[in-house]
């Protein structure tokens, strides 16, 4: 057999081998058929595509060898040449100086040309959140559409759904690149953790970052003059600080009756920083309060509560004020002659005098069993505490709980107001045990739990720390203002 022969024989066969993958893919179902072609197809351009986009080099272009140390070349930079009328204006010279081998350039000397263009590239917008905004309507505003504000408000990440809590006064910070897309944005949530939102390949990721702050303990003193709100800011106290430290004591002492002149207090707190930048106060550590020369105490612990140096907790069950007022317009009393229906009556509550609107806050925890209105009481509120115990609140501007609803000792429970049978804004308030009135001034609180048991020697060891570190900072204070009093009389 020649080769001739031997040829024609494997042509044969494999025409017979072609007829019967044939006859096989003519009997698979039509949709196997149709992913078999288009799987071949696909592969048949990959294998044409290189082939026909290669271009050889032409003999002007590129050198015959490779570049020589010393010589000049001729080369078209890509980012200035002109491909479309292959103009010669573009063309630059560059010099390859002759270097020997040990005076190569490191890589830290050679310019990051890439990242140089990228950063030119971005463009950072800085947005003040307006009332009525929305992140599609600061997007429009923008320039962006409606697909970049869906594609940035469900970036990948649980953080990104943050976007859709923006508050009037806040700022984002946006990058675009030339071609107006959305590379990144910044999003300040609170003074120390923002959230990032960057583009990633094709897709937008999420992140949230915090800064570690930093705690520092400072110290406060002031003596009551005329009141503790004028006492504490004078003391350099922010709002805040005040209320916290009143919320301590509350039910001990009434920042409103119970303050004398002479009275004084002493304070230690925490003051945040950031990368050594004064953010603002934190809580209060240690507290005293000297009130008609009684001395009240109270030391934080972990469980973020109160506790006396003892262990007994300085949250009572219920509070002996549940509003901030300027002054008590009428008290308990068995005989008062009321000044809207002009007769004489036995006053059953508490008249506590104060702006309409002021927060009225629920005594203790319990159920409201009452929240609506009628011409003598106005909007009224009543809450059926354990024990016997109910609380009642009259005259609101505004109710904030409903029939049926458990609150919790502080919870907003309505509006200080002047409706029904009332002559000026204030809220009466009314005590009761096991059905009886009681004067909510005098009663006798029940105390809330004391520190726990598997807790008592660390908080021990605490407690006596703090209140040698106010002992401490207290006659040291007291020592620098006897010095300057001294040294201001020498003066004078």
């Amino acid at each position: 057999m020649n080769k001739q022969q031997i040829i024609q024989r494997q042509l044969n066969n494999l025409q017979a081998i072609s007829q019967r993958l044939y006859t096989v893919f003519l009997q698979l179902p039509k949709q196997h058929r149709v992913i078999i072609i288009s799987v071949c197809t696909l592969l048949l351009l990959l294998l044409l595509l290189p082939s026909s986009e290669q271009k050889s080099p032409q003999k002007d272009e590129l050198p015959e060898h490779s570049l020589e140390i010393g010589k000049r070349y001729q080369v078209v930079m890509p980012q200035q040449a002109d491909f479309s009328q292959n103009s010669t204006k573009d063309i630059k010279i560059i010099d390859i100086p002759s270097l020997a081998p040990e005076q190569s350039p490191s890589a830290d000397e050679i310019p990051n040309t890439v990242n140089s263009q990228q950063q030119s590239d971005i463009a950072w917008q800085t947005v003040k959140v307006r009332s009525g905004d929305s992140l599609a309507r600061i997007f429009k505003r923008l320039g962006f559409s409606a697909q970049d504000t869906f594609a940035v408000s469900t970036a990948k990440g649980k953080n990104s759904q943050l976007l859709r809590k923006i508050n009037v006064g806040d700022t984002l910070r946006i990058a675009s690149n030339d071609e107006q897309q959305i590379t990144a944005l910044e999003y300040p949530l609170t003074k120390t953790d923002t959230l990032y939102i960057n583009l990633v390949g094709d897709s937008y990721q999420s992140h949230k970052e915090s800064k570690t702050v930093e705690i520092r303990e400072a110290f406060a003193y002031g003596t009551i003059n005329s009141s503790f709100w004028n006492a504490g800011t004078a003391a350099g106290l922010t709002d805040g600080q005040i209320i916290n430290f009143a919320n301590i004591f509350g039910w001990d002492i009434d920042f409103a009756l119970d303050l004398r002149t002479g009275d004084s207090f002493t304070m230690i707190f925490e003051k945040k920083y950031i990368e050594g930048e004064y953010i603002g106060t934190g809580n209060i550590l240690a507290a005293e309060f000297i009130n008609r020369d009684e001395p009240f105490q109270a030391v934080r612990f972990t469980d973020d509560e109160y506790y006396t140096p003892d262990g007994k907790s300085m949250r009572k069950a219920f509070l002996r004020a549940p509003v901030n007022f300027k002054y008590i317009s009428s008290s308990f009393k068995r005989k008062r002659f009321h000044p809207v229906q002009k007769r004489w009556k036995a006053h059953r509550g508490v008249d506590y005098a104060a702006k309409t609107g002021t927060p009225v806050v629920a005594a203790g925890n319990g159920k409201v069993t009452h929240s609506t209105y009628n011409k003598y009481n106005g909007n009224y509120v009543f809450i059926q505490h354990g024990n016997g115990i109910v609380t009642k609140y009259l005259h609101f501007s505004k109710r904030a709980v409903k029939k049926g609803q458990r609150v919790k000792q502080g919870q907003l429970i309505g509006k200080v107001g002047a409706t029904g049978l009332a002559a000026g804004p204030h809220l009466h308030y009314e005590f009761l045990l096991n059905g009886v009135h009681r004067n909510p001034r005098t009663v006798k609180l029940p105390d809330a739990k004391p520190i726990a048991k598997k807790y008592k020697t660390e908080f021990t060891v605490l407690a006596k720390k703090r209140i040698q570190a106010l002992a401490g900072s207290k006659s040291a204070m007291l020592s620098t203002s006897a010095t300057e009093a001294s040294s201001q009389q020498s003066d004078d």
